[in-house]
């Protein structure tokens, strides 16, 4: 099988967001420019070729966009897109993705923690796979505080508690490689606020996981702990109805501890002659299910501010034909 595919070069489209890659770019796309010819061999003997770099402009508070024209001089293969302000990391994935051209979509960061000689062996798996989707599996931590490790596994575990039990497999990561059509079918039809890896699960299920080993990244995270904590709610609300789910559940196990403390109170009234002091309880009950009703409401409130923001036609990302520069420094 693998001599017949590779009897025709695979091509290949690597989508990378910018927001703050003046000085990790340049080495970035020297390895990458290794990939651009006809020669590149998967290590099962496929061949492949990077056709082109989308490097989107998300307005970032650096030097990035004077990067960009450089390289764009520097490289043929090099395709800046520049985008009207910052609209997040994968609102310029998905602008990059409707740009492409390729069979085969990469998307990486601009850190340099994405090693490009791993683009091989995603193509490799996905080929042996028939996968449409291949996301990297990091074989170590990635260069992050152990804090910030852990509540980034966690988040990804119960995100994929919302999805279902036949996405267990594996991680989301934003080293991915993605059929093409695919790719450019999701980037013409994703709406605001949706999180890319959970609108890419509604169009395809042959996903595979290719492990990987991340490297140490040029410069620290952009993203703060709020930030994340965005990132992470925003999953949840796009994952489905299962949250609401949730606030049902929720509500009827409320109803259950309301008939429990019912109950016991009534028992020890009549049964062991216990005198009550209710106002305590009374107290502890309200709170609880004040709470709770407070909770379900808000939830509830977050997915019509989505629905919203898609009713309303609000754009996931605006492309324009030159860059949004950062100010002057005095």
């Amino acid at each position: 099988m693998n001599m017949l595919i590779s009897q025709a070069v695979l091509s290949v489209s690597v989508v990378i967001p910018v927001y703050k890659g003046e000085k990790s770019l340049p080495a970035l796309m020297k390895e990458l420019s290794l990939l651009t010819g006809d020669s590149s061999i998967t290590p099962k003997g496929v061949a492949y070729a990077i056709k082109e770099v989308l490097l989107v402009h998300d307005s970032g508070p650096d030097r990035s966009d004077l990067v960009l024209e450089d390289l764009a001089r520097q490289y043929s293969f090099v395709r800046p897109i520049w985008l009207s302000r910052n609209f997040g990391q994968h609102a310029a994935t998905l602008s990059g993705m409707a740009s492409s051209c390729s069979s085969w979509v990469v998307t990486m960061d601009e850190d340099g923690q994405h090693n490009p000689a791993e683009i091989g062996k995603m193509l490799d798996t996905a080929l042996d796979g028939g996968h449409q989707i291949i996301y990297a599996q990091p074989l170590n931590p990635p260069p992050h505080g152990r804090w910030r490790n852990w509540c980034s596994t966690l988040a990804k575990k119960l995100a994929l508690q919302f999805l279902g039990a036949q996405y267990q497999a594996g991680t989301f990561n934003s080293f991915r490689l993605i059929n093409g059509e695919i790719a450019r079918i999701i980037a013409a039809y994703c709406g605001n606020g949706v999180y890319l890896d959970i609108a890419l699960f509604w169009v395809a299920n042959r996903i595979g996981y290719t492990p990987v080993v991340l490297r140490g990244e040029d410069r620290p995270s952009s993203y703060s702990f709020g930030m994340l904590l965005n990132h992470f709610w925003r999953m949840v609300l796009t994952s489905g109805t299962r949250p609401l789910r949730l606030i049902t559940i929720s509500g009827g196990a409320s109803f259950l501890l309301t008939l429990f403390f019912f109950a016991y109170a009534l028992y020890s009234k009549f049964i062991e002659q216990t005198s009550i002091q209710g106002w305590t309880s009374l107290l502890i009950i309200i709170s609880f299910f004040s709470g709770l009703i407070m909770v379900s409401l808000g939830v509830v409130a977050e997915y019509l501010a989505l629905t919203m923001g898609i009713v309303m036609g609000k754009p996931l990302y605006v492309v324009t034909s030159k860059p949004t520069r950062p100010p002057k420094q005095v």
